[in-house]
């Protein structure tokens, strides 16, 4: 079975490398530190497992994931992250990720659950898949959601509205009905919620 590595913490992905590269049937054919190497050495390798980081430079293990569900279909995606969120999840397997667990699992294991998702089966952490359940969906909109993004650097509200090609007003509007949605007193304390449940 040939898997792809993408991790953008060095010594993890180089922990994983050794200790997977041990399983007889499993063959890592290639490393990445960011989202657009990983897709690049998709392309060149053609793995039949990526194993993905959540969050990389560039591009985040979804995007990936997104992308190579469409250019490798034959290619399975899994997540391993430190950032488990409800949002996260959901959006992975939106994404068609086949596998979402904890960094916290043991190399035997992850070997076994690679093994799962190259059959066709999925796995999903149970303790994520609980949470994501009593979490919920987001409330906000996609438009909500983009503009918190464009504010989360504290940009003001003329240079997000420049941004987003919207007017002022029309930004006020957008971030206090987030605002509202998430029971926060400001834009603020929105993005930071938003984004403690995955949501941005």
């Amino acid at each position: 079975m040939r898997v792809l590595l993408a991790d953008d913490e060095h010594l993890i992905r180089g922990a994983l490398a050794a200790l997977l590269s041990l399983e007889e049937d499993l063959l890592i054919v290639a490393e990445a530190a960011t989202g657009p190497e990983a897709l690049a050495m998709a392309r060149a390798h053609r793995p039949d497992v990526a194993v993905l980081d959540l969050l990389m430079p560039g591009l985040d293990g979804v995007a990936v994931a997104t992308s190579l569900r469409t250019e490798l279909p034959s290619c399975r995606s899994m997540i391993v992250t430190s950032y488990g969120r409800p949002g996260h999840l959901k959006r992975a397997l939106a994404a068609g990720v086949r596998g979402f667990l904890p960094k916290t699992v043991s190399a035997r294991r992850l070997a076994e659950i690679i093994r799962t998702v190259h059959a066709g089966q999925r796995y999903v952490d149970p303790e994520l898949a609980a949470d994501a359940i009593s979490a919920g969906d987001s409330p906000l909109t996609a438009r909500e959601a983009q503009l918190l993004e464009l504010a989360a650097d504290g940009a003001p509200v003329a240079e997000i509205a420049r941004r987003a090609g919207l007017s002022p007003g029309t930004v006020r509007n957008y971030l206090s009905a987030a605002a509202a949605k998430l029971s926060a007193e400001n834009r603020h304390t929105a993005v930071r919620i938003a984004r403690e449940r995955g949501w941005l």
